[in-house]
């Protein structure tokens, strides 16, 4: 996905130099990139995923507490004693709770995945970020159209950026 020469455009119309592609990178090692990059997204959604039963258990553990409190309070004993004996406190997973299970995946799977999607930005591209996206912008954008701008700097009538 090559992008159109940006050398006859002002600095401002093109995309910021962090983005930008490397000299001598090649148009399959930026697709490559771009791909990686999509399934490193992917892996963040499944994180997000995890933190939310994470936090969803903890809620449950609690209102679990307080159902047991009330069936025990309406004189069901045995129902009580057995949702607090088998369900409360359990491990959702064999040998796990669920904060267990977000340490392990932190430090297994998405440490590696994330490590790995650095080596490769750091090794192909000098580290640069989203060159594929940018790219993928500069293609699709209409140049000089409001809404269009090349980078954030270009908005009008934003405070962080205006001077």
């Amino acid at each position: 996905m090559t992008t159109p020469d940006a050398s006859d455009r002002p600095a401002a119309d093109q995309p910021a130099p962090e983005h930008r592609r490397p000299d001598g990178v090649s148009d399959a090692t930026i697709e490559a990139l771009g791909k990686l990059s999509a399934a490193l997204d992917h892996v963040e959604d499944g994180r997000g995923h995890l933190y939310a039963f994470h936090r969803l258990m903890g809620s449950a553990e609690t209102t679990m507490e307080e159902a047991v409190e009330l069936i025990r309070a309406a004189g069901h004993d045995d129902l009580a004693d057995a949702l607090d004996r088998d369900v409360l406190g359990g491990n959702p997973i064999p040998g796990m709770w669920s904060f267990q299970m977000v340490e392990a995946f932190d430090d297994g799977f998405y440490a590696r995945a994330k490590g790995l999607h650095q080596r490769a930005l750091d090794d192909l591209v000098e580290g640069q970020r989203h060159v594929f996206e940018a790219e993928m912008k500069e293609l699709r954008r209409t140049r000089g159209r409001k809404g269009h701008e090349a980078r954030p700097a270009d908005v009008e009538g934003d405070p962080e950026y205006d001077d």
